[in-house]
C-alpha cells in the first residue's frame, strides 16, 4: 500500500474545506470593514453638514471695505436731464466746469436738459492696489427723468477722511426705461440710477500692513459665547498650542506664535478653512410692515393655548333725504342720517393647544392648521412672548 497517496487522499478533502472557510472569513471580513469605511465617511459628511467654515462666520481685523463718495455730471442725456432753473447746484457746476475748460458762460442763457447731477458711491475692497478698477453706482440729485444714454464725466471720490482715493468716469448702465405721450406713460424700475462695472480708477492705497501685526482679532458677524469659544477651541485644537482666546461673545484674539515661521496672513490661511458649529439665541424677527415672520430652528414654547377670531366692524352709511311738501309754505330740506353697524366676532374661531417644548416646524403646522394668516401670527408670537410661554426673543424690524 501506497502510504503517501493514501494520507495525501485523506488531507486533500480537508484542505479544500480548510480554504472554502478561509476564503469565507476572508469574504465577510472585507465586507465588515468596508461597511464600517463607509460608515466611517459618512459620519464626518452629516458632522461636517452643520459646521461653518470660520471665514464665513468672522471678520478678520483690518480686513475691510471702505465707502466712497464723490459729486459729479453726467452729459449726453437726450433732454430727460435737470432743468436748470429748478436745480441751481446743476447750473452752477456746469458753469464752474466749462471755465475750467476756458469757456466762459456767466451770464448768458442756458437751457439745455442734457446735463444731470449725480451723487457717485462706490465701495474700496480691502488691499486694493493703486491702478486697479472698481465699479462705481449713479443716482441723480436733480429732477433729471433718465440718466439713459448719459456720461458720467471725471469725479473725485472721497472717503470718510476727505482724501481721494479714486476717480471716475465713463458710460452709464441703467436697467430701467421711462416713456412718456400725450395721455399716458410707462416706468420701469429706476431710470434715475445706474452703474459703471470698472468705472473707477484707484488713486491711492490705504496704508495697512497686516504681516506687520503679532496678532489680529476675529469679529463675529453673530456674536454669541458658545461660537466664540468653539472657534478658539477649534484653533487651539489645529495648532495643539493656545494661540487664540475668545474675548468675549464679539472677538476671538489670534496670536501668533514663537515658533511659527509664517506670517500672519499665512496663518489666517491655515486657520480659516476651519470647521465650526455656530450656535445662536433663538430669536424671532418679525416685519411689521411687510408682514414678514422668521423663525430660528430653536425657537421653543411651553403649553399654551390659542385661540384666533377675527373681528370684523362694518359702518354702513345710508344718508336719506328730508324735504317739505310740494308747494308747502315752510319747512327746508335735510339729509338724516342712517348708519348701520355689524359686528362679526368670527363664529369659526377655534381653541387650540401647542404642547411644551414643540419645534418650529409643530408651532407653525399648529398655526397653519388655525387658517391664521401672516398679520395674525405676528400678534399671537407677540401674545405668546408676553404669557412667558414664547423662549426665545423677538425683535421687530
Amino acid at each position: 500500500m501506497n502510504f503517501a497517496r493514501v494520507l495525501t487522499g485523506d488531507i486533500d478533502p480537508v484542505i479544500k474545506n480548510m480554504t472554502k472557510f478561509i476564503s469565507s472569513a476572508l469574504t465577510l471580513t472585507i465586507t465588515f470593514v468596508l461597511m464600517a469605511a463607509g460608515f466611517a465617511m459618512m459620519a464626518p459628511a452629516d458632522a461636517l453638514a452643520k459646521n461653518t467654515r470660520i471665514k464665513d462666520i468672522v471678520a478678520f481685523e483690518g480686513v475691510r471695505d471702505n465707502q466712497l463718495v464723490g459729486y459729479g455730471l453726467v452729459v449726453g442725456l437726450n433732454g430727460t436731464g435737470d432743468s436748470l432753473n429748478n436745480s441751481p447746484f446743476t447750473r452752477q457746476s456746469m458753469l464752474a466746469m466749462l471755465e475750467r475748460l476756458g469757456v466762459n458762460v456767466r451770464g448768458e442763457n442756458l437751457n439745455t436738459g442734457n446735463v444731470a447731477a449725480v451723487m457717485v458711491t462706490a465701495t474700496l475692497p480691502p488691499f486694493t492696489n493703486q491702478g486697479s478698477n472698481i465699479d462705481v453706482n449713479i443716482s441723480s440729485l436733480g429732477d433729471a427723468q433718465s440718466l439713459q444714454g448719459g456720461t458720467l464725466l471725471v469725479t473725485p471720490l472721497m472717503a470718510a477722511d476727505g482724501e481721494v482715493y479714486a476717480v471716475a468716469q465713463g458710460s452709464i448702465n441703467i436697467a430701467g426705461f421711462s416713456a412718456t405721450g400725450e395721455a399716458a406713460s410707462v416706468t420701469q424700475n429706476i431710470p434715475t440710477a445706474g452703474r459703471i462695472p470698472g468705472g473707477a480708477i484707484v488713486e491711492r492705497e490705504i496704508d495697512f500692513r497686516l504681516d506687520d501685526l503679532q496678532e489680529v482679532r476675529l469679529a463675529l458677524r453673530n456674536p454669541d459665547f458658545t461660537t466664540a469659544r468653539r472657534i478658539a477651541e477649534a484653533i487651539n485644537g489645529y495648532a495643539s498650542t493656545t494661540m487664540a482666546k475668545a474675548e468675549n461673545p464679539s472677538s476671538v484674539v489670534l496670536r501668533r506664535p514663537q515658533d511659527y515661521t509664517g506670517s500672519i496672513t499665512d496663518l489666517i490661511t491655515d486657520i480659516e478653512q476651519l470647521p465650526v458649529q455656530p450656535d445662536q439665541i433663538a430669536r424671532v424677527v418679525i416685519d411689521e410692515r411687510s408682514g414678514v415672520i422668521v423663525m430660528g430652528s430653536e425657537v421653543k414654547i411651553s403649553t399654551v393655548a390659542i385661540s384666533q377670531a377675527n373681528l370684523t366692524v362694518k359702518i354702513t352709511e345710508t344718508p336719506q333725504v328730508s324735504q317739505p311738501n310740494p308747494f308747502s309754505e315752510q319747512g327746508t330740506t335735510t339729509v338724516v342720517p342712517r348708519t348701520d353697524i355689524e359686528v362679526n366676532t368670527g363664529p369659526d374661531a377655534k381653541l387650540a393647544v401647542v404642547e411644551t417644548g414643540v419645534t418650529l416646524q409643530d408651532l407653525v403646522t399648529g398655526l397653519n392648521r388655525l387658517g391664521v394668516p401672516p398679520r395674525d401670527v405676528i400678534s399671537i408670537l407677540q401674545a405668546i412672548k408676553a404669557a412667558g410661554a414664547l423662549h426665545a426673543d423677538i425683535e421687530t424690524l
